[in-house]
């Protein structure tokens, strides 16, 4: 018996001794844990100046250069993913990527599925029509075919306020200016940002004056990873408090 009691004992230290390596692995990581290899990966739809847009072969913009301070401060290397806008919180939620960043609007919708940053950006939401077109407003919606880029809050909105059957989805914003252009649509409603450069970019277009909605910008996170989304509101704040993320903004939005 004696024997067998010694051999229990050390049965239990190793055990006991595995249990805490366990326990320590995870509180190394814990604030982390959706990463690997030190990396931050981040998803975005590359096509929605300023705040994200190809530059040659990188990616770049307010939220590259946001996420990208946001991966300094926590030691990590950031890793930009291009997809459809409509398959970025899939990807979060699947864990292939860590967080989302594409002018991405917090909606009570979102918030269903996914865990959001503090807010680090406010946008806006505007129509664009031929400069020769009787629309002068949101009122004016009713009944025609508004263009959006798939998934976007324009799309979520102005299904909601005109009906499914009157909105044209598309992949990207330039396609439903595209379709604009060529008569497809009456109008499209996207972000005031990439608008500007996609009237400056097609003679004919304008923006209307009256918009059709503000909205607050912030960082997708999947609601299993708490710890994550504790440390990027941590390294946001910051960047925040100390005029990092203001400095960011005003480098590609110039003030009116």
């Amino acid at each position: 018996m004696k024997k067998y009691s010694k051999i229990l004992a050390l049965v239990l230290a190793i055990c006991l001794l595995l249990a805490l390596s366990a326990c320590g692995a995870k509180k190394s990581g814990g604030d982390l844990s959706t990463t690997t290899a030190g990396k931050l990966t981040m998803a975005t739809n590359a096509f929605f100046e300023p705040y994200e847009f190809y530059d040659g072969d990188k990616i770049v913009g307010i939220d590259a250069e946001i996420a990208a301070a946001i991966a300094d401060k926590l030691g990590l290397e950031l890793v930009i993913e291009d997809m459809e806008f409509d398959s970025i919180i899939v990807a979060i939620n699947n864990g292939s990527v860590d967080m989302g960043m594409a002018g991405m609007t917090v909606t009570p919708e979102r918030l269903l599925e996914v865990n959001f940053s503090s807010t680090y950006a406010t946008g806006v939401q505007v129509i664009i029509v031929p400069e020769d077109s009787a629309i002068t407003g949101p009122d004016d919606l009713t009944g025609k075919k508004i263009g959006v880029q798939l998934g976007t809050t324009g799309d979520i909105y102005t299904s909601g306020d005109y009906g499914d059957e009157n909105v044209e989805r598309y992949p990207k914003g330039s396609e439903a200016v595209m379709a604009l252009l060529n008569g497809s649509v009456d109008c499209v409603v996207i972000d005031n940002e990439p608008a500007k450069s996609f009237v400056a970019a097609n003679d004919g277009l304008k923006i209307l004056d009256t918009e059709y909605l503000a909205e607050d910008y912030a960082i997708a996170i999947s609601k299993t990873n708490e710890p994550l989304l504790e440390a990027i509101n941590t390294a946001l704040n910051e960047l925040i408090a100390d005029g990092s993320v203001q400095a960011i903004i005003d480098k590609y939005i110039k003030a009116e």
